[in-house]
């Protein structure tokens, strides 16, 4: 596997090494052993999978507090653009962003750590999104910070089209709203 850290420090961009023929291909998605002498420990807890169709605008969403998840997140079917925010108290990069596109043809997955907001926007007619989580889901725990907030100043591709979003990813919160203090 391709390792290569973002510029927001935590943030990696991984490529697995794909074996093909004329049959298709092989790869390793994950390998524990790898992926901790690069990036650290972790210890995933549960695996999930969306089903999304072009326009979907999934986030941004993060748990707070103790119940706070890395995610390492892929595409196996179609193409999105995912982002990862930082909301780690007191780093350099608290409001920046990391925008990659996600697909089955370039098979990269993105690591985002503990502390940050993460959604995607479906870029294909239809994506199956999956991603490793080492925090299970807490409902009580969950924040949604706006996708649109003009202080994140992400560049969503959304030319000709029509953006399908939840009611909580419609009226999600500012980033001058959130109170994060230590981390939480």
């Amino acid at each position: 596997m391709k390792f290569e850290e973002q510029y927001i420090k935590g943030v990696w961009v991984i490529e697995p090494v794909r074996y093909g023929d004329a049959r298709g291909y092989f790869c390793e998605s994950f390998k524990k052993s790898e992926f901790e002498q690069v990036v650290g420990k972790i210890d995933f807890v549960q695996d999930n999978e969306s089903m999304s169709s072009r326009g979907v605008l999934r986030g941004l969403h993060f748990q707070s507090g103790e119940f706070s998840q890395a995610k390492l997140v892929r595409v196996s079917q179609g193409r999105v653009l995912d982002v990862a925010v930082d909301l780690r108290y007191g780093s350099p990069t608290y409001g920046k962003h990391i925008a990659v596109e996600l697909s089955m043809e370039n098979g990269r997955q993105l690591f985002i750590p503990r502390h940050f907001a993460h959604g995607f926007l479906v870029l294909s007619d239809i994506a199956q999104f999956q991603y490793k989580v080492d925090n299970v889901y807490a409902p009580q725990a969950e924040v949604t910070l706006r996708f649109d907030d003009p202080a994140l100043g992400i560049d969503w591709p959304t030319d000709g089209m029509v953006l399908n979003l939840s009611e909580k990813d419609k009226h999600g919160l500012l980033l001058s709203e959130i109170n994060l203090t230590n981390g939480k």
